[in-house]
């Protein structure tokens, strides 16, 4: 008998959990696992024009992504999102920036998850919190002290290869100047080395649920005179999407890089 494996994604906003996991919880759920998806704040501050109801726009938004994923479960710890320079206004009355909660405070809510689920997989971001968004970043320490605190076996950090990173980029920017920047500083500052990682996840099999999920944001592909990135991805056609969306990167803590990177999230466990 094959057995099953409970995963709890943990991403700071609403369109993360698709960008950079979404084909492997789209697999894993296929594969018959249960997939838990936790995410900190609703991403208010991550509109281009201003949206006073942006919040509940992107919940709504979370909830069609996540089932087309195969999600089982959807929770929302209700944190502010913090900005992209971590100057979002932390208005009285409302609840606080996810980077102003201490870590074992901002944990407390996702250890009782863990410990509800019986979680076996938890997935975070890497030390570098990705591209260095402040809550990417704090999210990072939280996961990490939940891990230890609810004793899960198993947890992952999400991460891009830097090299290939870098190369997308310049391959973007040569393409025209209306395609979307990433607020990278350096990409030698961003994501993780490719000696780092430990897994490498093939999902070009579930493209479709990625472009699906990604499609769902909408709100994020709207506003400002650029292109956005969740647009220009949710645009792309199948071949082409699959080609640079069909792999997925992570780095198992506690886990030495190896040559040949691990192909399956659960492997520690079976």
């Amino acid at each position: 008998m094959t057995r099953r494996f409970t995963l709890v994604a943990f991403h700071a906003h609403p369109d993360d959990e698709s960008l950079l996991t979404g084909g492997t919880l789209a697999r894993v759920a296929a594969e018959g696992h249960r997939v838990v998806l936790v995410v900190a704040t609703l991403g208010e501050a991550g509109g281009a024009d201003g949206d006073d109801k942006l919040g509940a726009r992107r919940q709504a938004e979370l909830r069609r992504a996540a089932e087309a994923l195969g999600c089982a479960r959807v929770a929302v710890l209700g944190y502010r999102d913090s900005g992209l320079h971590g100057d979002a206004p932390s208005a009285s009355g409302r609840p606080p920036r996810f980077v102003d909660v201490p870590v074992e405070q901002a944990a407390a809510g996702l250890i009782a998850i863990l410990r509800a689920e019986q979680a076996h997989v938890l997935t975070s971001y890497d030390a570098h919190g990705g591209y260095g968004h402040p809550d990417h970043r704090h999210l990072h320490h939280v996961a990490c002290y939940a891990a230890a605190a609810a004793a899960i076996p198993v947890l992952l950090e999400a991460t891009v290869d830097r090299g290939r990173l870098a190369l997308a980029l310049r391959l973007m920017r040569l393409a025209g100047p209306m395609l979307p920047r990433l607020p990278l500083n350096r990409t030698s500052d961003a994501y993780s080395s490719v000696s780092e990682t430990t897994h490498l996840i093939d999902v070009g099999a579930f493209w479709r649920q990625k472009r699906i999920a990604l499609r769902a944001h909408e709100s994020q592909a709207e506003g400002g005179s650029r292109l956005r990135t969740v647009a220009l991805l949710g645009r792309l056609p199948g071949p082409l999407f699959r080609l640079v969306a069909g792999r997925e990167w992570f780095i198992e803590v506690g886990r030495p890089p190896a040559v040949h990177r691990i192909g399956d999230v659960f492997a520690t466990l079976r």
